[in-house]
């Protein structure tokens, strides 16, 4: 993972827990500004700290990101992700989005202001507008600069026993199609390995 590779107008990068996802667009950031020193990169962080373990885990991951990419800032924004898009989206400037998977998360299923837990427990259908999608596919299709998208693949597995929980899957395969079909490049990850799924490395 530690080989040079080129930087696409818009890559998505896909994988499940700890596969090197996050890895990967760090070391493209990182290329990007080695690049050139008018170079710039931001991470658009969409996690939420619900509770103490989150707050741990993002903690902990800026911090590894302030080691690995100490140039790369960060803009938190757990929604209104194309708009945050277009306003940080600049021909000298790398956009990282980690990871697509929460913000459809914090879209479907809001945290509840009481506890700050997601209701996974809802008869709700999880039915989602397609407005904020388009809104985001808008904005990635219209970037000045390369973007850099994480997301998880959870399809892989066993099929979940919740409805709600079935109904978040399908919602999340259905975005990475999307997005992987506007993407000049997608990148699968697995033990820390990229397998090119469209474009070329």
């Amino acid at each position: 993972m530690n080989q040079p590779t080129s930087i696409a107008a818009s890559e998505l990068i896909l994988g499940g827990q700890r596969s090197g996802k996050s890895r990967r667009a760090e070391l493209l950031a990182r290329q990007w500004l080695d690049s050139d020193p008018a170079h710039q990169a931001v991470l658009i962080a969409t996690a939420q700290p619900w509770d103490d373990e989150m707050r741990l885990r993002i903690a902990r991951h800026q911090a590894d990101r302030a080691e690995r990419v100490p140039g790369m800032q960060t803009a938190e924004e757990p929604v209104a992700l194309a708009e945050a898009l277009t306003r940080l989206s600049r021909p000298d400037t790398l956009v990282v989005v980690d990871c697509l998977t929460l913000w459809l998360t914090n879209l479907v299923m809001p945290a509840s202001a009481d506890d700050g837990q997601h209701d996974f427990a809802s008869d709700s259908s999880m039915d989602l507008s397609r407005a904020p999608i388009d809104r985001f596919l808008q904005a990635l299709t219209q970037a000045c600069g390369p973007v850099v998208l994480v997301g998880n693949e959870i399809g892989m597995g066993v099929i979940p026993m919740g409805a709600q929980v079935r109904a978040f899957v399908d919602t999340l395969g259905r975005l990475n199609q999307d997005v992987a079909r506007v993407c000049s490049r997608v990148t699968l990850m697995a033990a820390g390995l990229p397998l090119t799924l469209k474009g070329t490395p």
